[in-house]
């Protein structure tokens, strides 16, 4: 009995630790130990210059004296290393960071964000410009680099890597109605999709009652790593492989999106694994607001989300002609949200899984990289990525819950191309 209350209290311990300064490690405190010696070291050979030196010295300290700005430059011409500089009052470019585009784009939606962590930051911790953070969060984000790889690069301790990671992510979050916007007005009716291209008078179906497509509605799963307590360290298979039904719930996070035909998110809702609510909030919010949807326009998604008047979902499979072409109309549209999901975990690669176990920050980053999504799209940075098949069960899903007006709305319309496929227009 000692020992369970032992180690309960352990792991409590763990948990609050991680909490803090996850993904701290024994790797960690051996890098830090390791970190102390180099250190200790380096003052010594610093000092052993500094005397070998103390001609050239002589001969410099008036030049630093009348220009402070030479001290970085010495310093680099006699120990020969330059040093990633840490943040300065100005936010400007660094020296030693290459110009780039997407850093500089990035940083001028961040200037005006509002953070704790731009207001405070523990003692003694290098903090770096704004550029460099840019710099090395999108590094973080886009490839699947292990914290001490980058703390070599960067010439940073992983515990302040991980807590400026956290703070751009922070500040990034901020811009979420920014830059997840609902189309309203004229940009939501414009150069919409029909809902059909199987028939070549789609166009003229729309003044009998065929919608465009406003957005596809789905999801993708975000692997994770479990919190401590729930691990199973006997029955841990490696993270690449594919997630089964019986997965701990807790080992993924839900994502879900609304896409435009371009793949530009409208609309993104991160939950835990456990959650099996298939966007039933947004399907309401859609009712209380129907001018989120105009007439003429709906939502796509696949079977097991809500069918509504604004929402329009396949038939079970295993119907007739006219059920089939219903539902591979909407197909091609599903299409799109596979590529925006496929587009998003290229880029950001980080995605494929991220070894935290803190849900709100993996969260965080989750939104971090949703939000940079459709920055890069603005930009006009798309990136193509390989279309998987989503990890996960995703035969025999039952339907959703479909809502008389639903039901009656996809019949009509399913009536409607089955009508013009008859009259010989396909």
């Amino acid at each position: 009995m000692d020992n369970s209350y032992a180690e309960s209290a352990g792991r409590a311990v763990l948990e609050m630790m991680q909490r803090e300064w996850e993904p701290l490690s024994q790797g960690e405190l051996d890098q830090r130990l390791d970190q102390a010696v180099e250190d200790i070291l380096e003052a010594n050979l610093l000092s052993k210059i500094q005397g070998d030196a103390a001609p050239i010295n002589m001969q410099l300290s008036q030049k630093v004296q009348e220009d402070p700005q030479m001290q970085n430059q010495i310093q680099t011409e006699v120990i020969g290393i330059t040093v990633p500089p840490v943040e300065q009052e100005s936010e400007a470019q660094p020296s030693g960071c290459p110009e780039n585009s997407t850093v500089q784009y990035i940083m001028n939606l961040l200037q005006n964000s509002n953070s704790k962590y731009n207001q405070s930051r523990m003692a003694g911790r290098a903090r770096l410009s704004l550029s460099h953070t840019v710099l090395l969060s999108l590094t973080l984000l886009s490839k699947r680099l292990s914290y001490r790889s980058v703390s070599t690069t960067f010439r940073l301790e992983k515990g302040n890597i991980h807590r400026i990671f956290f703070s751009f992510c922070e500040r990034v979050n901020i811009l979420q109605d920014q830059k997840i916007t609902w189309p309203t007005g004229i940009n939501a009716v414009e150069n919409l999709p029909p809902l059909s291209s199987l028939l070549r008078k789609a166009r003229g179906l729309e003044e009998k009652g065929v919608p465009r497509v406003l957005g596809v509605l789905g999801h993708t799963r975000i692997p994770i790593r479990l919190p401590i307590g729930k691990q199973d360290v006997e029955s841990m298979v490696p993270e690449l492989k594919r997630m089964k039904r019986e997965a701990h719930p807790d080992s993924w996070l839900n994502l879900e999106l609304v896409c435009n035909h371009k793949g530009r998110l409208m609309h993104c809702r991160i939950s835990k694994g456990s959650d099996l609510d298939r966007a039933s909030n947004l399907r309401d919010k859609l009712k209380q607001h129907p001018e989120m949807v105009p007439p003429g326009t709906c939502l796509v998604a696949r079977v097991g989300y809500p069918a509504s008047a604004q929402i329009l979902t396949p038939y079970v499979v295993g119907r007739g002609s006219r059920e089939n072409l219903y539902n591979r109309s909407l197909e091609a549209h599903f299409e799109v949200l596979d590529q925006a999901v496929a587009d998003l975990k290229a880029r950001f690669q980080r995605l494929r899984y991220l070894d935290m176990g803190n849900y709100e920050r993996a969260k965080a980053v989750v939104l971090t990289a949703c939000i940079l999504h459709n920055v890069f799209i603005d930009m006009g940075d798309v990136r193509k990525g390989q279309v998987e098949r989503e990890a996960g069960p995703q035969e025999d899903e039952e339907e959703g819950d479909c809502d008389e007006e639903g039901v009656r709305r996809r019949e009509a319309i399913a009536d409607l191309l089955y009508k013009e496929l008859e009259s010989g227009t396909t």
